[in-house]
């Protein structure tokens, strides 16, 4: 009895070692690195005269890769452990490296440099479906004897850069509306090697569409449309030399990435890149769907000179409008979809959606986000920091039609919310930051109203930081009862320079669009907003109603949300807020009716009457 218990134990012993007997340190994800395996508790390197294809064909498996790509003595690096004592005797088809016989080494040394590198290929346990290439369609991942389903609520850019990655695909190019199903949800952080490396939930999320390049992409730039440009060969990936790259060879590659037309090709402008380059000359005519398409011919020198890897930036693609505004950048959002036009809305993130919008259009900051128009849109769902609207996750929702209005002309960038941020005015297509000597409190008013925001409450140079781009060479002479900043008269500066620290902030007070009435005192009553013209009553649903309280109260400066209660109003807007904006105005309005809110706020005589 004592020996059948003492076994038992000794078998949980040994299973609940064996998934830590081997692991790969140095590498760039889990299936590369400096082969270790567990030794009297601590771990230890494996001398490569002491491990061969067999073993790695094993330590692949055990760790759920797939095949040994590469395998190397100092491949990556020396442990700063000890040195496994034994030789390995695998057959290549064991489960588990401690499975394989063992020998005594003949030789006690491993000189420097012996410590054995592996590199085992991704396993195939993704795949794009229904896309019409092994590079284009929808997400799978083979989970538990069966492929399922990937989908997210966010991250969607960051995925898909992982799934073309895993796949040898290049760069994302777009990432459609996914396919009706729903999948288990993942997320990923962009930098993973593979789709197993992220976490992921059973959440029913809507299924992810990824088209990839296959054949080119763009690496360490600011978004899917600029980065150094590297092309496939022999399965690997390589830098391309300026030389070999011109104008017409850009125009196919932003093509080709879905991007708009090239708008800055220079070398080493996103850095040397750690590969090799191409030996190949590219002679496109412009008009070729793919880079691949074009003749291409030998370099005619086999060098490439450190910092002439070439950078390429692709304007964004013209796949976003607003329409039935006053100009191109307030109105109805919509986007450019399979073959028509069609109507964005969203119930969350809408200050990040308008701001993502404005920013894709070159129109400045966000203005206001007034009730989107009684069409159902498709549901966009973005974090504010992408370049463009198609780097957002979307669904098949059919969400409040969503209307932006932009300021045009000039922004707030860095600040905390719509009203507050380094001025930037727009130059010849790309935007400046002012100089505080060039701006004083009467063009501070004009600005503050041009966003919608109340009066000047702070204006500092460095107040925001430094801009990284260029400083506007002109002193505004505003009177203040302008409109727009760009109706202000003009000087040239008197000194062309603007030292370090002097780029001019500016904070807006939030603008007197939100009160509570009936309720005794200002911090206390039904919700009401100043909308085209009029007071109307804010409404809410049962599940949004504290958010939208903790709102009101933070943009009245009232403290927080003591009671929300329905109000005896019906038919009012509904409001949809996450809870963390500054001001009601940056929340989503649906065309919903509900009933009006009451909300009690912790600041003030709160005695209902």
């Amino acid at each position: 009895s004592l020996t059948v218990s003492s076994t038992k134990l000794i078998e949980c012993s040994t299973k609940s070692f064996s998934p830590e007997s081997v692991r790969l340190v140095g590498g760039a994800g889990l299936c590369s690195g400096r082969v270790e395996v567990k030794s009297n508790q601590s771990w230890a390197s494996v001398c490569e005269a002491d491990f061969d294809r067999q073993d790695a064909e094993v330590v692949c498996r055990d760790l759920g890769c797939g095949a040994p790509a590469a395998l190397q003595g100092g491949l990556y690096g020396e442990g700063k452990g000890q040195t496994w004592d034994k030789e390995f005797q695998c057959k290549g088809n064991e489960s588990l490296l401690l499975d394989c016989d063992t020998s005594d080494r003949e030789n006690n040394t491993c000189l420097p440099g012996n410590a054995v590198g592996l590199t085992c290929s991704e396993p195939d346990d993704v795949r794009l479906v229904g896309g019409g290439s092994r590079c284009a369609g929808g997400v799978e991942r083979y989970d538990q004897g069966e492929w399922r389903t990937v989908g997210t609520l966010s991250d969607v850019k960051d995925i898909a850069a992982v799934v073309c990655r895993q796949l040898g695909c290049g760069s994302t190019v777009s990432v459609p509306p996914g396919n009706p199903a729903r999948g288990f949800e993942a997320s990923c952080s962009g930098s993973e090697s593979s789709l197993r490396e992220c976490p992921r939930s059973y959440d029913r999320s809507p299924g992810l569409t990824v088209i990839c390049s296959e054949s080119v992409r763009l690496v360490d730039g600011a978004g899917l449309c600029s980065g150094r440009v590297e092309v496939k060969s022999d399965q690997s990936w390589a830098s391309v030399c300026e030389a070999d790259f011109d104008r017409q060879d850009a125009e196919v590659v932003c093509g080709e990435l879905g991007c708009g037309a090239p708008a800055a090709l220079q070398g080493g402008l996103y850095g040397g890149g750690e590969g090799q380059t191409s030996d190949k000359e590219f002679q496109c005519k412009g008009k070729e769907s793919l880079l691949l398409d074009c003749d291409t011919s030998d370099r005619e020198n086999n060098t490439c000179l450190p910092g002439n890897a070439v950078g390429l930036t692709c304007s964004e693609p013209d796949d976003v409008r607003l329409v039935g505004g006053d100009s191109r950048c307030a109105g109805g959002v919509e986007r450019y979809d399979q073959g028509e036009w069609r109507t964005v809305g969203t119930l969350s993130d809408v200050k990040d959606i308008a701001a993502v919008v404005c920013r894709q259009l070159g129109c400045g900051s966000t203005v206001s986000v007034p009730p989107g128009n009684p069409a159902r849109g498709f549901e966009a769902s973005c974090s504010g920091s992408e370049s463009s609207l198609r780097e957002c996750p979307r669904s098949y929702d059919r969400s409040p039609g969503l209307t932006v209005i932009c300021s045009e002309s000039v922004r707030l960038v860095d600040g905390a919310g719509l009203c507050s941020g380094r001025v930037e005015v727009k130059s010849d297509q790309s935007w400046a930051s002012v100089c505080e000597a060039d701006f004083d409190r009467q063009d501070a008013e004009v600005v503050c109203g041009e966003l919608g925001c109340g009066a000047p409450a702070a204006l500092q140079g460095g107040l925001y930081g430094e801009g990284e781009g260029q400083t506007w060479d002109k002193e505004f002479q505003c009177k203040g009862n302008e409109s727009l900043l760009l109706d202000c008269d003009t000087s040239d500066r008197e000194n062309n320079t603007c030292l370090p620290g002097n780029a001019v902030g500016l904070t807006c007070s939030e603008p007197d669009d939100v009160r509570l009435v009936g309720g005794g005192s200002r911090c206390a009553g039904g919700v009401e907003r100043y909308d085209q013209g009029e007071w109307r009553t804010v409404g809410s649903g049962d599940w949004a109603r504290t958010r939208v309280a903790a709102v009101v109260c933070r943009q009245l400066g009232c403290g927080s949300a003591v009671s929300v209660l329905p109000g005896n109003t019906t038919g009012a807007h509904g409001l949809v807020c996450d809870g963390t904006e500054s001001a009601l105005r940056e929340c989503v309005i649906t065309f919903d009716r509900h009933s009006g809110l009451t909300v009690i706020c912790s600041s003030g005589d709160n005695n209902i009457l």
